[in-house]
């Protein structure tokens, strides 16, 4: 009795996410979002925008449940990283995306900004350099430059 009594419980506390759930998504369906790699691309022509160094987009959700897309961007200061770091947020701002975290902003040695689906790293020179973030993620897709960027 007890276990018939806490498996009832237990599926009607799931039926009411997959119902809030189904509501949360009918609602959101409404505005249109970006997806993962569209907001990639224009996190990455956002960097290259500053004049950020080497900017790689990382195609990584089929190794990882972090994210689907990393944007990684080379700067020569702290000035540097966070003219990027800007620049990515008010574009992705601008179209209704959100950081649900922005981490290292004081430092401007290496900042992180989490989308959720997206996660950009701009890091100085010298801390690519040091912690090769690339090659740590190297199972992941290298997407082509001629994808994303956009020519002036």
């Amino acid at each position: 009795m007890l276990l018939k009594l806490e498996l009832e419980i237990s599926f009607s506390y799931f039926k009411d996410i997959r119902v809030f759930q189904m509501t949360s998504s009918a609602i959101n369906s409404n505005s249109r979002s970006l997806d993962a790699r569209e907001a990639a691309f224009l996190a990455a022509n956002a960097c290259e925008s500053k004049k950020a160094k080497s900017t790689v987009v990382l195609e990584v959700g089929q190794i990882t449940h972090m994210a689907d897309y990393f944007v990684i961007a080379g700067a020569e200061s702290a000035a540097q990283v966070r003219a990027i770091v800007d620049a990515c947020d008010e574009i992705l701002s601008s179209r209704g995306e959100k950081p649900k975290a922005i981490e290292g902003l004081r430092e401007g040695r290496w900042v992180l900004l989490d989308f959720g689906n997206l996660i950009i790293h701009v890091l100085q020179e010298k801390e690519r350099d040091y912690y090769k973030i690339e090659q740590f993620w190297n199972q992941g897709l290298i997407v082509d430059r001629k994808e994303w960027v956009e020519e002036i």
